[in-house]
């Protein structure tokens, strides 16, 4: 039950920051526009620059979790996109909605880079893999929320009123997880984090991200953190030149490509949950491993033969690869290590993320420009899919972590923090 619990929370927190805080603004831009009057180039000037907030929340996830603990990060992370949430609307001054933008970016990053810690707390080992693959889904919840409460408030030309209500549901959720985190004694200090801290403000060497740093930087992590840039680089510009290709390129109408989009969004809410059942049962190596197969059959689709509604069989294998990647991959952090290290080590995979991204996004329009196609951007991130296919394969088994003993779930363990009345879920 209580593994329960941490499931739907995290998943309802990633929809909040990410669905909410990131996306719902794309589907507003036409409505904002032109009641503001901002240009498009203005757009893209603030996309780019939460791109830059996410890195920077991400780092400062990362230092700052393992300090004051990761559970009280996530409720201030969520809490600062709520009220911004909120302040958005209120506003009639672009640059002030652009930094609101920038802010509730970052948060998406600094909520998301404890939960690996969170996760290896509250849940046994076996389940760790299906957890984090329905939270990673989370974003897929939020988009179908935000395309429900678009078209109900738009019509009657109150585009304000859907971030009013995002807001006040970001900030209940935030009110939920607040009590069950207080319940559930995650705001509690382990007895192994807590001498960390210590021995860290005794030796200033030891302090620090860059000590972090150092402590964590074995090979398996330099893997993972290169997993990580790929995944960005590649997958992020499939995302953003779909459309684009479809319709400029391929001569789709718009409908088929919003049903595309549809496939994956519909998809991508069930993949999470799905892949990390698999990854549970057969290991996240072999369940990264159909991942990325399944991304390269659909570059193989958008390139050889994208014809008929096979457009539509390509979106549906990149959403059944796309959103359990990001629940694989601290998946696996959670069930190699523990405590404070996890925290360190996501937090810097989320930076690799957006920095492979903000390059993939750069050369592919780069690709499109000396190229004058798209079809090129496919054949390269396709081309990514066999290295990630290759790298996945040197990762260590995580059952190596079984043999010292799991450090999550409700069991009275040194690394728990978590009260004695949660103990009979161990059994």
């Amino acid at each position: 039950m209580t593994g329960f619990l941490i499931a739907i929370l995290l998943t309802s927190l990633v929809a909040a920051t990410y669905g909410f805080g990131i996306y719902l603004f794309s589907q507003l831009v036409p409505d904002m526009r032109d009641d503001l009057g901002f240009a498009y180039g203005l757009v893209g000037t603030i996309t780019a620059a939460g791109q830059i907030g996410f890195l920077a929340f991400a780092m400062g996830a990362a230092w700052l979790a393992p300090k004051i603990g990761g559970a009280q990060v996530v409720i201030g992370s969520v809490m600062l996109c709520a009220i911004s949430l909120l302040l958005l609307p209120m506003t009639k001054s672009v640059p002030v909605m652009g930094l609101l933008l920038v802010v509730m970016s970052g948060t998406a990053a600094s909520v998301w880079v404890p939960m690996v810690e969170i996760v290896a707390r509250t849940i046994s080992y076996r389940h760790r893999g299906k957890v984090l693959g329905l939270a990673s889904s989370g974003t897929s919840y939020g988009v179908f929320i935000n395309s429900l409460l678009v078209p109900a408030f738009v019509l009657n030309g109150n585009w304000r009123g859907v971030w009013y209500a995002v807001g006040a549901g970001a900030l209940a959720v935030c009110a939920i997880a607040l009590f069950a985190f207080w319940w559930l004694g995650l705001f509690q200090r382990r007895p192994n984090d807590t001498k960390a801290v210590r021995e860290a403000a005794a030796d200033p060497r030891r302090s620090g991200v860059f000590a972090d740093l150092r402590e964590v930087a074995a090979p398996w992590v330099l893997i993972v953190w290169f997993i990580t840039f790929m995944n960005g680089f590649s997958t992020l510009p499939f995302q953003n030149y779909l459309a684009p290709y479809l319709r400029e390129e391929l001569g789709f109408d718009v409908n088929l490509a919003a049903q595309v989009w549809g496939t994956i969004g519909l998809v991508g809410m069930f993949a999470g949950f799905v892949v990390g059942w698999l990854s549970d049962r057969t290991g996240v190596r072999l369940a990264l491993l159909v991942c990325y197969v399944s991304i390269f059959l659909s570059c193989v689709i958008l390139v050889a033969v994208p014809t008929g509604y096979l457009p539509l069989a390509a979106g549906t294998l990149f959403a059944l690869a796309f959103y359990p990647i990001f629940g694989l991959v601290p998946a696996y952090v959670a069930k190699r290590t523990g405590g404070r290290q996890t925290t360190v080590i996501f937090g810097v995979a989320n930076v690799t993320l957006g920095i492979g991204g903000m390059i993939g996004n750069y050369m592919g329009g780069i690709i499109a420009d000396l190229t004058g196609s798209f079809v090129w951007i496919y054949v390269a991130v396709a081309a990514s899919m066999v290295v990630l296919m290759l790298v996945s394969l040197r990762l260590p088994p995580e059952v190596k972590n079984i043999l010292a003993g799991e450090t999550g779930a409700h069991c009275r363990t040194p690394n728990s923090a978590l009260p004695a009345r949660h103990e009979s879920a161990c059994r």
